[in-house]
Parts: C-alpha cells; structure tokens; sequence
C-alpha cells in the first residue's frame, strides 16, 4: 500500500498493519521535500465544490462595520430592559478533587463494587490533548481556548470517521450536532503539537465524552451510551474495562500495584483483560498507534447497572463494517504539515482547505475577519462580563450561570473570564443586540477545591466545568417580552439537577475517581522533559534535588530510585554535553530523549524494564510548524521571554579567611554573581544584600553552600504576618514607603520608578527548614499605634490587584496586563496615602543602630552554635513545618544513660553483618496496602514457629540435632508462605489474591523438611469465607533456614532432594494449625 492509502471507515478489534510511510527518520531530506512538493500540489488540485478557500457562511462587510465602527459594547448601557441569554456552548467533565487519599478512594471503591452498589469501570489515558467539538457553528475548542491548532482534530475524525462516506456524513454529523446541542469531547494525540510521553506511531483521537448542553444543566452521557452513540456514527472509541465483583475489584489494583513501576501497553491492557468482568476493546489499539509507553488507567465508580446496560449496548450497537480500507483519501495529516511548516496559520488553512466546507463551512473561529478581508481583533472589552452580570437573565441556565460566575468573582477564585466577539453571529448584531463568545480559564487546579466547597454549603450550584465554553447575547427586551421571560422563569426547570448518565451514582460517589499513572510514562514526562529548565538553568545538583523530590511524593519504590538516579544523571551528562548552555526544546525532547533511553535500555534486561520500550523515532522536526516561541498546553501559542541580563554589582571583598565560610543574605537577584565569587574565594565571608529572592533563588544559594562548604544564615525583618503574608500591612507600608523615599537607584526601584508595589508569600519556616536558622532584623515599634485606615485600605487593595494580576499573567509587568490601567491609578494613590502619613510612618520604625546591633547579636550566636531554632515553628497556621509531642530533654538523657553503650554497638555491628552477608529482611513496613507489588505471600507469626520448633527439638532427636549448631533468633525474623511471584507467576497471578487481602487464613503445617543448606515447614493453606486459598508453587511451604549463599528459593527443590535421599522429612502429626494474613510485599 502506498504511503497515502490509510484505511478509511471504523477498525474492528484487530488491526492490519500500515506499511511504514516516506516520511520516516530514515528518509532523506531531498525525498521529505521531493513529498512536500507533491502534497501541495494534490492539495492544490482538489475539487473546488470540497475544498475550495471560500467559507460557505460569509462575513458580510455591513455586519464588520457595524461591529467595529460604533463602540456598540461601549454604548450599550444596562437598565431595566437589559436581559441576558447564555448557553453554554462546550464543556468537559467537572473536575473534582478527592478528598480523600488515595488509599481512602481506593477503600471506598472495593467496599462499593463487594457490597454490589456499584461497578468499577476503568479506560486507558491517553498521552494527548483536550479537544471539543460542538458542531460547525457551535465551534471547535481546546481545553481553554478556541481556534488554534486544534483543525487537526477536524482533519482527523474527517478522514478516518468517515471515509469515502465523507463529504456525506461531515455535513449530517454537523446539523446533528446544532440540532441537539451536543459536544463531543475528544483526546487528540498526534505527533504535531509537541512531545509527550512517546510520538505517537500514527495521529489519532479517541471520544472521552459526549454531553447533552440543552437549555440547562449540561448532561453527560454515560460510557454505554457513548459507545452506542460512536458506533453509530462511525466514531473511534477508547479501551474500557467493567469490574463488578470484589474479586475483580481487588484484583484490578493489586495488578495495577504490581505494574506500576515497570507497566507498559502490552502487559496492562494483558492483565486486565484476564482480572476484569467485562472488556471492551477501543476502535484504536494503542500498541498499534500510539506504543508502549501508556500514560496510564483512570478508575471510576460508576452504577451497579452499567454491566448490563454495556452488555445490551455491544449487543445491539455492534462494530460497524470496515469500508474503504486501502483506497487513496488524499495527503495525512503529517504530510500536509510538513508540506506547510512556515507557520502554524498556514497549517490551519491547508488542513481546513483539505477537510472542505461540507464539514467546516465558517472557518471564522480560526481567522475572525481576516477572509472578509479585515484585520481585527476578535477580543473583546472585558465589560462584557460586568454588562452580562449586571443583566436581567432571560432563563433558567443564565441565572445559574452569573450564580458561578458572581461567587468566583467575589470570592477571588484564580479564573479569568475571557471574552470575544462571536463572528458566527456578525450578521445578526444590532446596537440593542449584542453577542459574544465567552472561555472561563481556570488557572489553578485549587480553584475546582474550593469551589467543591462552596457547592456543600449550596447545593444548588452547578458545577465548575473543566473546558467550559459559553455564548452570551446581551440584548433589549420590550415589555411583551419582558413579560414572556418572566413567564417563563417562573416555571420549574424540567430535568436540570441531572448533570450525567443513566448510570451515574446520584450522591459523592458518582464523583470518586482515580488517575493511575505508570513510571515509564513519567520518567520521560515529569523527570525528563519537565526538568529541562531547571538541569539547564540551576545545573545538575538542582536537577538531582528536583528528580529526587518527585519519586517521594510518587512512593517510588527505593530499587527504582537507585536505578533511575543512576540513568538521569547519565543522562544530564549526556544532553548538557551535547547541547551546552542552549536548552533542549520540551516540545521536541524526544529526539534526544529516544535515542539515549534506546541506548541505555540495551546494556541490560534491568534497564530495559526501567525503560519499557524506546527507539520509536517519529521526526517530528519534518512536520513541525516553525514559530518563534513555544506553545503552551492547549495549543495555543506562548512566546518564550528571554532572562534579562543581570546588572552589574560591585565585587565582593575578602574580609576574613575562615576554613568554612559563612554567607549572609538579605533574601536577591543576583546570585550567579554571588556564586562567581563564592568559587573564585570560597574562604570568605560574603554579605548578599538584596530583595527577598523566591524557591528558585533559595535552591542556588543551597547548591552553592554544598560545592563551597559554606553555611547561609537569612536576615529578614521581624514582623508578626498575617495568614497569608509573612509582613503585615505596617510592615508592608514601611517598605513601600522606603522604596519611594530613595532617589537614582540601580534597579529603578525608586520615587522615580511607576511600580513600587509588590507582596511577597515566602513563609520564614521554609527559610529555616532550608538553612538551619534565621536572623530577625528588628523593623517596628512593639507600642506603635494602629495602622491608619487610608493606610490599610490601600494596601489591601494593592495585593487583591496583586493577586488578579499574577494568577492571569505570571510575572509579566504591571504596565503590559489586562490591569495596567487599575495599576496605574493604584499606585497614585498609593504615594498620595504614604505620603499623606510620612510622620505615622517614621515614626513607628526602630532606630537603625538597634537593629544592627539586635543582627550582630544574633549571628554571633549562630556562629558559635547557640541558636536554637525560633518559636515562630511551632505557629497555629501559615507554614506549618511538622507537628510534634514535646518531651523534657532531662528524662529522655536519663533513659539513655541507662542503655549500655556496647549494647547498642553490638546490636548495631550485628545488623550491619548480616546486611554484608545478605541475610537483611526487609522489615514488616513493606507490608503495604498499595505500592509496588512483587509477591503475594501468608504472613505468619515468628514466635509461634519458632515455639513449634523449639517442641519439635525437645520430642525428636534429629530435629535437636539439626537446630543444635543454628542462630534461629537471627535466621528467622520473618515467616511467610510465598502464593505467587510476579516474575515466575506473571502479575495476574499476583492479583487474583487482592481478593483475601489483610484477610485471615489458617495454614496447616504438616511436615518438616530438612537438608544440610536448607529447611522448611510443608503447609496446607486454609480457606477464607469459604474460598480455598491456593498456592501457585508446586510445593507450598514456608521456609524456615538456608545456608550461608543459599537463596530461600532454593527450599522449593527439598522434595527432589528427599526424593534422592539427600534430605529428611520429620511428618506432624497431627499437622499444627497457624493463623496468618494475606499480604502483598
């Protein structure tokens, strides 16, 4: 099959593989241009009914007119006939944020799924991007932004949906669409939008939801229902699982557990299959078109109904036929790119002019007005929202919608509420008929936790949606209709409390969720890619500090975090070396990333389960569109700002040469320079006299400290702080107050300077946790009056200003946001207030001789190795460190003096023997509830089979014999029946026994077998809640000894040595009962 015939129409289960395409890494440069040339010509050549340039719905030149030429928005006033009509437009599931851990969530699932209230459905995550899609007027839309890159959905689900039956279907799945108010929810994975966890083999998309919008409440289909609602129209859909049992359930987790450090494709989807009630395999297979490396699984509850319903949709919606495999559908989606890299517009347009109008006839969410042959900008005032509150809701669904929306507002949450001119309407605008299209953008994933809260204290809000999309009309309604919509709201909203499927959970349980991600996938993600910056900016000390951090907080078990240590520092050699002081790109890392994890996975079998699968080179870098900056995660694109040089500062003087040097810092800016010095004489004392620096600055000046053997000692002002503040407001107006007091300072921070305000939420603990101690500059009067009123207004206002400005624009300057104009007048008033109070605020300050003096004290001591830490650790809220039982230190010296000392050196030289011989167990903690599995096993109590020994010794001369010369205390510190081994009995052997986990069992112990290296007890396992428990070893048992260099394993083959003569059986009878759990270790 040539490279641009793909199979058209829906996959079934089994898949045909695709020959490999002329675009591979392999293939040279002349010929990837030689296929560029050839794409844009077929593209060129396309039929002018399909894919002409012309959108089928204009925007006429009157509508533009009237739009821009009359500052419409501007002069429409709200009064008492103004209403309001919002729909929302496009939405994704709410996101809700456990408030459980995850052992809880874990907990509460099995006892859910054993007590038959509810089924365990799990699906595949796949490695890509949001993308929805609500019809050709209802638009196409990433997770927080609309007409970007995302055409290549489009492209996608044209050309693979529908085949031959394209041009057909793209037009009646549209009106569909519009028809009913739908929005199909997608994953989007494609190697043209950036790097992953792997480069997909092939670009594909996967339906994660579909959602009913209506006129109310946005409801959400249930997985059945999006299965039947794909089959029928021919849409790909993802890989899912239905646990309904307490056996499955466990089972599930306990393979999940066992996989997750080593887990890719193959294995998982394997393991499921076999532990799962029912499986259902995606339209796309992921090995097929994505690879190995699989992002991970996401569990959920869902009602103990939807077994049967799936059961009845696979019955009645089966896989439609393949129709239209290996016939010619035109160039693929890589081709065109690469066909069109000079930027990323021109990729828009060639995909769309590929899909033609039938499936996108209104191309203006992409280009606004640019093809009526205007240049405006589709942003809108931001009085849009302030207009839509102050409105009359004209429904139901508004009123519920400026409810969230006011709440957010007034209750500060991170979200920014971005509005644009809605061009799909231009035509229909008047001065008294005004319509926009609305994208709330939630910044942080804290503002879906509070908002959960709020939604307890008042149950009746909706929910806050993640992608979530609203179509606003602003407009004048006379008084027959005023009084129509008043009529209308007063009739109770049929339907709206429901917001998901008819197998959803109507309580907080329908909101239990799991994301279960797998270590091959992150080592690439999180410890690869997201540490570029900081391995090319802060070096490889603080890159090693950040990859260490992360496996923690994961619980990654310690193996992995030696075997992972030892390749991420190989790795940091390697790209710095190669690519110097120039950061690798993190939307292309793979190039480099595949080729050394490909490497490094064949010097062994252990590096190659470490890295799961490597060496699928996709060149990306052929289809690319060239931009000047990166593109952040919804496809939209985010200008890489470059760092400002740093200014010039003095040289730092020697002043004493110590052995070990001590900094001292006012927390700066300029620490490289700082570090320089610190290198070029690092015995020395260095004073770093600078602003409060932020967790990036503090990790340098570590790092520093480790290369120079130096200690840093902070100096801040003391100050009590508020609970979110570690200054208070006089504080802050004392600093402030300086700053616009100074005259020409370097910085420009200064009375001449337009921005002075700034806040800070450093806490002094995380200073003290860092560097061991901290030195309080005195600032403020202890019998100072109360701040003035004016004084305090000011500044309160400043940080909310300060807080709306950074949660939408970072660091960006006050004078370049969305706020300039607030800033601006802020700042006026600021100086006229401070100004106002000069005598208050000089007059509150301690003289500057105290606080030096109070400083120099206070090092002194810390130099001499009196300081303690300060009090200010132990605090009822803020930056709470660590919580503690205080005990007097006089009883506690007491106690010690007690234990003799070469007691505890004994003990300890005698633990540290066995650790060099091998004969360390790991101890009982490695019982764990979730983790990494490796066996399951009966955990039995030691004292009581050693007490049988020490009978059997008593009453059976060759068993006194045999134990006579042997150190059982030592030897036997842990008993256990080994059920199965992942690696001799496969993970879902492992799993089958979560369903008797931490459960009783008894073991019959029925013989002793015993040779000259090895010993252990024959057993018969028991039955739980009348289910037999059955070893998968041959010969179950429990070993008790093994000799010097003999692996316990080694007690299976005792049989076959009694067999030859070469061992001795002592028969129990009758055979000793013992009570144990089971466990996975």
């Amino acid at each position: 099959m040539s490279h641009n015939q793909r199979s058209g129409g829906h996959r079934g289960q089994s898949w045909k593989e695709k020959s490999k395409t002329s675009m591979s890494s392999s293939a040279p440069s002349s010929a990837s241009a030689v296929a560029a040339e050839a794409v844009s010509n077929r593209i060129g050549g396309l039929g002018i009914t399909e894919n002409s340039g012309q959108a089928a719905t204009q925007i006429s030149s009157a509508g533009l007119s009237k739009l821009f030429g009359g500052n419409m928005l501007e002069n429409f006033t709200v009064d008492n006939s103004t209403y309001t009509h919002a729909q929302v437009r496009a939405t994704f599931y709410p996101k809700f944020e456990n408030e459980k851990s995850d052992q809880e969530v874990r907990t509460r699932m099995i006892e859910m799924v054993s007590k038959g209230l509810a089924t365990l459905e799990v699906s595949l995550k796949h490695s890509g991007s949001l993308f929805m899609y609500a019809g050709h007027e209802g638009g196409a839309y990433a997770k927080n932004s609309f007409g970007n890159m995302y055409a290549y959905y489009i492209f996608l689900i044209s050309i693979f949906a529908w085949g031959t039956q394209a041009a057909k279907k793209q037009s009646e799945f549209n009106d569909f669409l519009e028809i009913n108010r739908m929005c199909i929810s997608m994953e989007l994975v494609t190697a043209v939008l950036g790097d992953h966890g792997q480069r997909p083999r092939e670009d594909y998309v996967v339906v994660t939801a579909i959602t009913e919008l209506g006129n109310g409440k946005p409801k959400f289909y249930s997985t059945p229902e999006i299965i039947a609602f794909c089959r029928n129209w021919r849409l790909p859909t993802n890989h899912v699982w239905l646990f309904s049992t307490r056996k499955s359930v466990t089972s599930f987790f306990a393979a999940y557990d066992a996989l997750c450090e080593e887990g890719t494709a193959t294995p998982v989807c394997k393991a499921l299959d076999e532990v799962a009630d029912i499986s259902i395999p995606g339209s796309k297979d992921h090995i097929k078109v994505q690879g190995e490396i699989l992002e991970g699984l996401v569990a959920r509850i869902v009602s103990q109904e939807s077994s049967k319903h799936m059961e009845k949709v696979l019955k009645e919606s089966p896989l439609p036929p393949t129709e239209g495999a290996g016939l010619d559908l035109g160039p693929s989606l890589r081709e065109i790119c690469a066909a069109n890299r000079t930027d990323e517009k021109q990729q828009i347009k060639a995909l769309l002019q590929s899909v033609g109008t039938s499936f996108c006839p209104d191309r203006s969410d992409w280009f606004g007005d640019e093809e009526a042959g205007a240049t405006h900008s589709r942003n809108a005032d931001k009085s849009v929202l302030s207009k839509f509150l102050q409105s009359h809701p004209a429904d139901y669904s508004t009123t519920k919608l400026q409810e969230m929306m006011r709440l957010m507002r007034e209750k500060r949450f991170p979200a920014a509420f971005k509005c644009y001119h809605n061009f799909h309407k231009v035509n229909s605008i008047s001065s008294d008929n005004l319509f926009y299209k609305m994208v709330i953008h939630v910044h942080s994933d804290s503002a879906f936790r509070r908002y959960q809260k709020e939604m307890r204290l008042k149950p009746g809000l909706w929910p806050l949606y993640r992608g979530f999309f609203v179509d606003i009309n602003l407009f004048k309604a006379n008084k027959e209709r005023a009084a129509e919509i008043a009529k209308s709201n007063t009739m109770v909203e049929n339907g709206s409390s429901s917001t998901l499927g008819k197998d959803a959970l109507a309580d907080e349980d329908a909101n239990l969720m799991i994301k279960l991600k797998f270590l091959t996938y992150k080592l690439r993600t999180f410890l690869i890619r997201n540490g570029l910056s900081i391995l090319f900016k802060e070096g490889p000390a603080a890159y090693k500090t950040y990859y260490l951090r992360q496996m923690k907080i994961w619980g990654t078990s310690a193996g992995k975090q030696r075997e992972l240590s030892k390749m991420l520092d190989e790795w940091a050699v390697y790209i710095r070396r190669k690519y110097g002081n120039k950061q690798l790109s993190q939307s292309i890392y793979l190039s480099e990333a595949e080729t050394f994890l490909e490497q490094y996975a064949k010097r062994s079998p252990r590096n190659q389960a470490l890295i799961g699968s490597a060496g699928n080179f996709v060149r990306a870098e052929d289809f690319l569109a060239i931009v000047e900056g990166g593109r952040d995660e919804e496809g939209d694109l985010e200008m890489e700002r470059e760092i400002a040089p740093l200014s010039p500062s003095p040289s730092v003087k020697d002043i004493v040469p110590k052995k070990e040097g001590l900094i001292v810092f006012f927390p700066g800016k300029y620490w490289q320079k700082v570090a320089d010095e610190r290198k070029r004489k690092p015995y020395s004392i260095m004073l770093a006299d600078k602003n409060a620096p932020n967790e990036e600055v503090w990790r340098q000046i570590e790092d520093m400290c480790h290369r120079t053997r130096a200690s840093a000692v902070p100096v801040v002002p003391d100050s009590e702080g508020t609970d979110t503040n570690p200054f208070s407001l006089d504080a802050l107006a004392v600093f402030m107050f300086r700053v616009l007091q100074r005259v020409n300072h370097p910085g420009n921070l200064d009375k001449g300077s337009p921005n002075a305000g700034y806040s800070r939420n450093e806490f002094e603990g995380e200073l003290v946790e860092r560097f061991g101690s901290l030195v309080k500059m005195p600032l403020l009067k202890s019998d100072r009056s109360p701040l003035p009123d004016p004084v305090k207004s000011i500044l309160e206002e400043g940080i909310n200003l300060y807080n709306l400005h950074s949660s939408q624009h970072g660091r960006l300057d006050s004078t370049k946001g969305s706020y300039a104009k607030e800033w601006v007048k802020w700042e006026k008033q600021l100086r006229e207030v401070l100004f106002g109070n000069t005598e208050y605020l000089n007059s509150v300050q301690v003289p500057f001789e105290f606080a030096v003096k109070q400083v120099l004290e206070q090092l002194k001591n810390i130099a001499k190795g009196d300081y303690s830490t300060p009090d200010t650790e132990k605090r009822k809220f803020g930056a709470i460190v660590f919580a503690a039982v205080n005990l007097p230190v006089t009883e506690i010296r007491t106690l010690l003096d007690n234990v003799p000392f070469e007691f505890a050196v004994k003990q300890v030289l005698e633990q540290l023997k066995n650790i060099a011989k091998g004969d360390y167990s790991t101890p009982d903690t490695e019982k764990r509830k979730f983790g990494a599995i490796v066996f399951a096993a009966v955990n039995l109590p030691v004292t009581e089979i050693r007490t049988l020994l020490d009978n059997l010794a008593e009453n059976n001369p060759k068993v006194d014999a045999f134990l006579k010369d042997k150190d059982m205390v030592r030897s036997l510190n842990r008993a256990h029946v080994t059920l199965a081994h992942k690696r001799s009995h496969g993970v879902t052997a492992v799993a089958g026994y979560g369903l008797f986990l931490h459960q009783e069992v008894p073991v019959n112990l029925t013989a002793l077998l015993f040779s000259d290296k090895l010993a252990a007890f024959e057993v018969c396992l028991g039955s739980v809640n009348g289910e037999k428990v059955v070893s998968k070893n041959q010969w179950p048992h429990l070993t008790i000894w093994t000799g010097e260099g003999v692996a316990a394993k080694e007690a299976n083959t005792l049989p076959q040595l009694l067999s030859e003569g070469k061992a001795t059986q002592i028969e129990l009878n009758p055979p000793v009962t013992v009570c144990g759990t089971v466990e996975f270790y």
